[in-house]
């Protein structure tokens, strides 16, 4: 393929993804959001069948959903590329440092503070400890597929996110059980394989091996010319899946947001401060390292979101369906794409800011 191939074919894969739809971004998320609860409440039949559609505790309906928003963004990965990922590798260890070895314990302080002190007389005295444990479950697994939409939205580096997805899914295999053993004092963790192979598989493997077999069908047929039309005409239904996701999340859970609105409320404290401490450390951490935008925003968005699948699996599997450490790892699942979003608009504005500092620091090779 020529130069001018590649670069044409970069520049149609940097190409905004979601044009004018982004500037109403938080209009469709609140309205998204309502809208599922409301239909929560009045079609629960139809929830609880879509809740049920699930196999090894992950519900096939949104992943399918979660398909639907990440092929697009799979698409824009160039196989050759990928050889080129370790030039990123302050970014890779920044993510990768905040991920495992400031998140967890993050998370365990904050749970220690607001849910076992602060907040312990408006909720349950029976569920403090299992409280506790859901958030310490939900902040041991960084997020896997949802990544690549955050990564997508503030144009991050395609090839490093998925480089850092797979480094992260490699490390949670050997630590995710010891680190949860150690945070919550308990001798043997029966982390749910098959919720964890099935995931990796589902949101990572599949669509890669499918979005590169698509991508070379493309570019053999048209170029760079036809993969970039055709990744103009996915942004909009990528879009669509995820404020559907939202209805979907939000419809499946209206009926404890509306049961327990304090204790949802008060649970979704640590986790909203969690989200913002470990993006924010992760932007400064790849600020300080001189990383480029487009490798420091995915950073920080991978670094603050959690594989809420694996996280709700394990909750059930160690503490019941109807436990507190259940409840909050589903907090988790309706905070994460909201909060995640704000967090997006936030990289996304401070992108000249960020340039124009890192334009100053010294760049080591």
């Amino acid at each position: 393929m020529s130069d001018s191939t590649l670069a044409a074919d970069n520049a149609a894969a940097r190409k905004p993804a979601l044009g004018i739809f982004e500037r109403f971004l938080t209009l469709w998320v609140a309205l998204c959001i309502i809208a599922g609860i409301a239909l929560g409440q009045v079609v629960p039949a139809v929830f609880h069948a879509i809740g049920d559609a699930t196999l090894a505790q992950v519900n096939l309906p949104v992943a399918v959903l979660v398909w639907l928003m990440i092929v697009p963004m799979l698409l824009k990965i160039d196989p050759g590329a990928l050889r080129e990922v370790g030039q990123h590798w302050r970014g890779i260890a920044s993510t990768v440092g905040v991920n495992w070895l400031i998140k967890p314990f993050s998370m365990a302080l904050l749970a220690w503070v607001f849910i076992a002190h602060l907040f312990r007389p408006w909720l349950p005295p029976d569920q403090i400890n299992s409280y506790t444990a859901g958030l310490i479950l939900l902040a041991a697994a960084p997020c896997t597929a949802m990544v690549f939409v955050w990564s997508n939205l503030v144009d991050g580096e395609p090839h490093f996110t998925l480089s850092q997805v797979a480094l992260n899914d490699t490390i949670m295999v050997f630590a995710f059980a010891p680190i949860v053993g150690l945070l919550l004092g308990l001798s043997s963790i029966s982390v749910p394989w098959n919720t964890l192979f099935l995931s990796v598989v589902l949101y990572i493997v599949v669509p890669v091996i499918a979005a590169q077999l698509w991508r070379r069908a493309l570019l053999s047929q048209g170029g760079a010319a036809e993969l970039g039309r055709v990744l103009s005409k996915l942004a909009p239904l990528s879009l669509c899946a995820l404020l559907l996701t939202l209805v979907l999340l939000f419809g499946l859970q209206g009926e404890q947001i509306m049961r327990q609105p304090i204790v949802i409320a008060l649970l979704a404290v640590p986790i909203v401060i969690q989200v913002y401490f470990n993006a924010g450390l992760a932007y400064w951490l790849n600020r300080r390292l001189g990383v480029d935008w487009c490798v420091a925003g995915p950073s920080a968005l991978i670094g603050a979101s959690n594989f809420f699948e694996l996280a709700v699996a394990t909750a059930i599997a160690l503490f019941g369906f109807q436990s507190g450490a259940a409840l909050a790892t589903v907090v988790g699942v309706l905070v994460e794409v909201p909060v995640m979003l704000s967090v997006v608009h936030i990289v996304r504005r401070s992108r000249g800011w960020y340039e124009a500092a890192n334009s100053m620091l010294p760049h080591p090779k």
